[in-house]
């Protein structure tokens, strides 16, 4: 079972994220600041990750690149509802993240994640 880290302040958002990928066969870990999904991805075995890009505690930016610097290439699906993130595909070491606007239906969801695992080439990270 392909294992999921989503990291969002909104308790809301991550049940609802939670819920979809479970549903879907996948095992999920929660976490609501950028600090704690660092952490977590920094002591468990992941297959991709859902990043909110703003934080209440950091950049979701930041919370990606530091994910990316651990481990190139790793599928990540980036989440905004404040702003288009076009942007995110030409910052350095950032290709390959898949971006998906809030608010987005499940099957959007679902779609993101298979693309940036395609893209990834599936690579689990244990870091």
């Amino acid at each position: 079972m392909p294992r999921v880290l989503v990291v969002d302040d909104q308790k809301d958002v991550r049940a609802m994220v939670s819920i979809v990928l479970r549903i879907n066969r996948y095992d999920v870990v929660e976490a609501e600041s950028g600090a704690t999904g660092l952490k977590a991805f920094g002591e468990d075995v992941f297959d991709a990750a859902i990043v909110d890009i703003f934080l209440a505690d950091t950049s979701g930016i930041d919370v990606i690149t530091a994910i990316r610097e651990r481990a190139p290439g790793f599928p990540i699906v980036a989440v905004s509802g404040m702003t288009a993130l076009d942007f995110i595909g030409e910052a350095p070491g950032l290709d390959g993240v898949i971006c998906l606007q809030k608010p987005f239906r499940p099957n959007d969801l679902l779609q993101a994640l298979r693309k940036a695992q395609e893209a990834g080439g599936k690579l689990s990270a244990a870091v």
